[in-house]
């Protein structure tokens, strides 16, 4: 007889074993998605300006999609995790196949919404006559792989509810060097293919998103079994909509509060000269790989939290967190530690103008000493969501952004300059970080005072989530 590969397998054994193994997979992955965007954005480069700066403009709405496929995911996570710590294993596969409809169903909004409104949409974003024909070329072929941007993110997700990060690392490798392989054939027409140029980009990027759906399918279907035929029909579809749109809708906004946040801050740091924002790009660059760690280190905690949360073992959801919450601070010290050391000449490397490489530089001396406290947050983020409290995730990350982190960058700006808004930065780190780890702690504390009957009974559900 097959064994059941889909039992709770995170609420055994070692706390600290099942953090790392989920963690250094997701880091894998997570580097191999950051590189093809790198390679992508290169090859596209060597089309010239005009086509580059087209595909910049593609990036916020880019990202919205992959916020809506990163919010489903997630609440595919949530919902299946606990589930499965609950020991309901035909729930979890009704839930699990009727999310990747749901996922089809949202690809198919998207694309016809995106096709109806490329040209307002972009002209909105400040494109030209100039870069709208290319803009057209590229999302034109990037819409209609919608659901193939949300699909990957909802098989993925869903593997490592079962505890297995692994096989989504594998997965997300291979995507990467599919897009990566098939970027210069497609885009400069080699060995033999056409020459597409944007338009091959866009297929490179459709076609390795197809083959993550692919294997991740496989994997569900065949080696866990958590596909099934049978739950194709319409019944019981509303009830797994309503558990998966309650926490996906909320994390889709979280994810979405990001690039507006951006927009403004960088705005914000325009006032001082393009050099500031040469810097600012050059020292977020950087940031980026320095951030990969943690942000492995949360998505490691949702299957963990939600698998020990069904199963109602409070003591090992609490043990998690005082764990990464420990890391995240040890962490934050020693790359605050190094990036002051080698801010300057790093940042030369990027850029040999002394005003870029001192607003790099000033960067990188200031935030990363905030790094724990962006951590902390990070673990109470991911924890509010695996516990099916997803409101709270969005209401903390709204607060400081939009309340306290953009007004304070405004006001800092004006006595101090661009060190200011670096300030403001970090002082918002340190403080929301104080603020998830007080919060998390109270909830958690609540949690431990119901009955775990009811606990158990509340965790695949909405009610768990209130």
């Amino acid at each position: 007889m097959r064994p059941d590969r889909t039992s709770p397998r995170l609420t055994k054994g070692g706390v600290g074993a099942h953090l790392r193994s989920l963690a250094i997979p997701m880091g894998i992955g997570f580097v191999a998605m950051n590189s093809y965007a790198i390679v992508d954005t290169y090859f596209v480069g060597q089309l010239g300006t005009l086509p580059l700066a087209a595909m910049g403009f593609t990036f916020p709405v880019a990202f919205a999609m992959i916020s809506v496929g990163l919010g489903t995911g997630i609440a595919t996570s949530s919902v299946v995790a606990r589930l499965l710590g609950a020991g309901n294993r035909e729930t979890v596969q009704r839930i699990i196949t009727h999310a990747m409809i749901l996922g089809t169903a949202l690809g198919l909004i998207l694309l016809a919404v995106g096709l109806a409104t490329i040209e307002p949409m972009f002209r909105s974003l400040g494109a030209d006559e100039r870069t709208l024909p290319l803009i057209r070329e590229y999302m034109r072929v990037y819409y209609f792989g919608s659901a193939f941007v949300i699909l990957p993110m909802v098989g993925n997700f869903a593997i490592r509810a079962t505890g297995d990060a692994l096989a989504p690392s594998l997965i997300m490798v291979f995507a990467a060097l599919t897009n990566i392989i098939l970027d210069p054939l497609l885009i400069f027409g080699l060995l033999g293919f056409p020459r597409l140029e944007l338009a091959g980009a866009a297929i490179a990027t459709v076609v390795s998103n197809v083959a993550t759906v692919v294997a991740s399918i496989t994997v569900l279907y065949y080696r866990e079994r958590l596909i099934l035929p049978r739950y194709l029909s319409p019944r019981g579809l509303w009830d797994s909509w309503g558990r998966l749109l309650h926490i996906a809708i909320p994390a889709t906004i979280t994810n979405l509060f990001i690039p507006v946040i951006i927009a403004f801050i960088t705005a914000l740091v325009a006032g001082f000269g393009p050099e500031a924002v040469a810097g600012f790009g050059v020292a977020s660059r950087l940031e980026s790989v320095v951030l990969i760690v943690i942000f492995a280190l949360q998505a490691s905690l949702a299957p963990f939290v939600g698998q020990n949360y069904g199963a109602f073992l409070m003591d090992r959801v609490r043990h998690a967190t005082d764990l990464a919450n420990r890391f995240f601070l040890v962490y934050g010290v020693v790359m605050a530690a190094v990036l002051f050391l080698v801010a300057q000449p790093v940042s030369g490397i990027f850029d040999d103008n002394p005003l870029v490489v001192s607003a790099a530089a000033t960067y990188l001396r200031i935030v990363p000493i905030s790094y724990g406290g962006f951590g902390l947050m990070m673990v109470t983020v991911a924890c509010f969501n695996a516990l099916g409290r997803p409101k709270s995730a969005t209401v903390l990350t709204f607060v400081k952004l939009f309340v306290v982190y953009l007004p304070l960058a405004w006001l800092l700006s004006i006595p101090f300059g661009l060190t200011g808004i670096f300030v403001a930065t970090g002082i918002a780190h340190i403080l929301f970080g104080v603020v998830s780890i007080v919060w998390l702690r109270s909830f958690l504390t609540e949690l431990e005072g119901r009955p775990a009957a009811v606990a158990g009974a509340h965790s695949g559900n909405r009610v768990a989530g209130r």
